[in-house]
């Protein structure tokens, strides 16, 4: 009779843990991550001083100022007169003052209120 002779039993290659791994990563990606964050310079566009126009100045002032500034003496204006559209809060409604600055229009979209604004400064 043949003896049965075992096959050779593989030892297998010892593997790091699973955690173990993940750690690593993070780490590594760790590591990478912290820059230093520098404060935000405002656009010099943006903050340049412009004259608005006589109707303009009804509603934000005589005096120059930045653009930035004059949309949200407009915004203020607005939420004070209670101008913005009921049902549809995209639309502002013109009063007296605003109407002229509109051009006539009766009511514009907060979109073109930017491009309404370029029209009557300097």
């Amino acid at each position: 009779m043949a003896k049965k002779t075992k096959a050779p039993v593989k030892k297998a290659a010892k593997k790091a843990p699973a955690k173990a791994v993940k750690k690593v990563a993070k780490k590594a990606v760790k590591k990478a991550a912290p820059k230093k964050k520098t404060a935000r310079k405002p656009n010099a566009g943006f903050m340049a001083p412009l004259t608005p126009s006589a109707a303009l100045g009804e509603v934000v002032g005589t005096k120059p100022i930045p653009r930035t500034e004059i949309i949200k003496k407009i915004w203020v204006y607005i939420k004070k007169n209670d101008l913005q559209d009921k049902k549809n809060r995209r639309m502002i409604n013109a009063d007296a003052k605003l109407k002229t600055v509109f051009a006539g229009k009766s009511q514009v979209s907060m979109f073109e209120l930017a491009k309404i604004v370029n029209l009557h400064v300097k």
